[in-house]
């Protein structure tokens, strides 16, 4: 069973697809004669009638335990491996089963795709893919086929939207099972363009198998998921592998360093290339022509004259970037850079991003500005206090955490980073989880003072690290809070604790008459 929301997304009036052709296809055995599903699900909480029930092998327990469970609910048929089989005969689960020799996620997606008829998708499909950016992409993409007159659809970190409709996330990229039945959805509700924030677990979990994007993109790479992945270059290997004719049509690749470079030298798809820095060689080119706090203004040249210019109401030369991938994506796509102009006012990109650098003060306050944001890599920090060392009228004032029970040899270059680039560094608690929370602000401080550079301070509570930061900044000053972004919880030693980074900076922004 999944440990996430037990409702997933679904079509409302889905149409029955007979197993039997199914069972074919895919060299099922059992019989399926007579039988037909409405939607797909691995989670047996989440069954409604006439869905086909996976029954998979868990890190714990297998999925067929979980039959009866399913039948109960009006699950129509499982699907599941010889185990999976043995385990429901033996139970004695009411429940015709059907049987694959391979792993049922191998096939999960393919047979989604049958089931919700999603395997000749309508609309047009945007995939990216990257180590820090993808949901500020993703957003950028909905805003831009807004502005091109069509209704856009997203799945992103934060949440799900289907044109207005939003609905809570759980995972980056959702189970293939639940891809499916979004996307069935979406097209149900007249969506004409999606974009989905793809993360390189999603390709090597299967989780997008049975999907086809039109475009995907690469925007930066750099040290993240190492407790999963293991090194740098297996990490790499599972984005680039969604450079591939089973996945995709066209890429579109940002080539300022070395590992963009890769991807557009060994994707397996046609790729047209952007690049940031002056002198690259490249399709397309950025250019900067305004910073502030407020937004960043730039110019986006192409080939054959294609060109933009135009704002993002959020600071930093990388949000830039990501509207120009986003505005290149769609050009790949068919609709052009003119449709997309003719929907925007004086080329601003008036997007709303949650929990990416976020402003929670008020600019007339006359105070200090306090933004959040969910980065929380290496690259994020860097990226991030780059920008704001370009736009920063006072001082920078960081404030962070570290996941607890995940790749552990980043803290220390997560701390010296941060330091490297503020004047005050203030480490606190993010999810501690399993870990003794001491243990990992120390990793942090260590790597924090090895950069002989800020006033390194350490408050474990982040609710009085916030206070504390407002309490050193003065008029002018920037505070930054790094990692919770639109997240409502803390996890610490099992525990889920209600937790909201910006509603608790409100709340001190407003004690310190700061904020009404």
């Amino acid at each position: 069973m999944s440990t996430g929301d037990s409702r997933s997304i679904r079509p409302k009036t889905p149409a029955p697809a007979p197993l039997e052709a199914i069972a074919e296809r895919f060299g099922l055995s059992g019989d399926p004669a007579g039988l037909a599903a409405t939607g797909v699900t691995l989670d047996s909480r989440d069954v409604r009638p006439g869905d086909l029930y996976i029954g998979m092998p868990g890190a714990k327990r297998h999925g067929a335990e979980f039959a009866a469970q399913a039948a109960g609910l009006g699950a129509a048929a499982m699907l599941t491996d010889a185990e999976g089989a043995r385990l429901a005969a033996e139970a004695g689960a009411d429940l015709p089963v059907l049987v694959t020799e391979q792993h049922p996620r191998a096939i999960m997606g393919e047979v989604a795709a049958a089931v919700y008829g999603t395997a000749d998708f309508g609309a047009k499909l945007f995939g990216i893919t990257g180590t820090n950016g993808k949901t500020s992409v993703v957003y950028m993409l909905a805003e831009l086929i807004r502005a091109a007159g069509m209704v856009p659809g997203l799945s992103s970190t934060a949440e799900r939207r289907i044109g207005e409709e939003v609905i809570q996330s759980n995972l980056t990229s959702p189970e293939a099972s639940e891809l499916h039945g979004l996307l069935a959805r979406m097209v149900e509700r007249g969506v004409e363009a999606v974009a989905v924030e793809v993360s390189a677990q999603a390709v090597v979990r299967h989780r997008l198998d049975g999907v086809h994007f039109d475009v995907v993109a690469f925007n930066n790479f750099s040290q993240d998921h190492l407790d999963e992945f293991g090194d740098l270059e297996s990490y790499f290997a599972a984005k680039l592998a969604l450079f591939t004719p089973e996945h995709a049509e066209r890429g579109v690749v940002v080539v300022d360093g070395p590992w963009g470079q890769r991807i557009a030298r060994e994707s397996q798809i046609p790729v047209t290339r952007l690049a940031t820095e002056y002198g690259q060689d490249a399709d397309w080119h950025l250019a900067i022509t305004h910073q502030s706090l407020d937004g960043v203004s730039f110019v986006l040249q192409g080939p054959e004259g294609a060109s933009f210019r135009g704002s993002v109401p959020v600071f930093g030369r990388f949000m830039a970037e990501n509207a120009a991938l986003a505005l290149i994506m769609l050009h790949e796509a068919g609709i052009p850079i003119s449709q997309v102009e003719a929907g925007l006012e004086r080329g601003r990109i008036p997007v709303y991003i949650p929990g990416r650098l976020e402003e929670i003060s008020d600019p007339a306050s006359g105070g200090p500005r306090f933004f959040a944001d969910y980065g929380h890599t290496p690259g994020a920090f860097e990226a991030m206090l780059d920008a704001l060392r370009e736009v920063a009228p006072g001082r920078v004032i960081f404030m962070f955490g570290a996941d607890g029970d995940r790749d552990t040899t980043k803290r220390e270059e997560m701390g010296r980073i941060a330091a490297a680039g503020s004047d005050i560094t203030i480490i606190c608690d993010y999810h501690p989880r399993s870990e003794p929370p001491e243990a990992i602000r120390a990793q942090l401080l260590e790597g924090a003072r090895s950069a002989q550079h800020a006033e390194v301070i350490e408050e474990g509570d982040p609710r009085q690290a916030v206070r504390l930061a407002i309490s050193l900044a003065q008029p002018g000053d920037v505070i930054l809070y790094a990692g919770p972004g639109h997240e409502d919880h803390q996890e610490v030693a099992g525990r889920m604790i209600p937790y909201s980074a910006r509603d608790e900076v409100r709340g001190a922004l407003r004690e310190a008459g700061l904020l009404k």
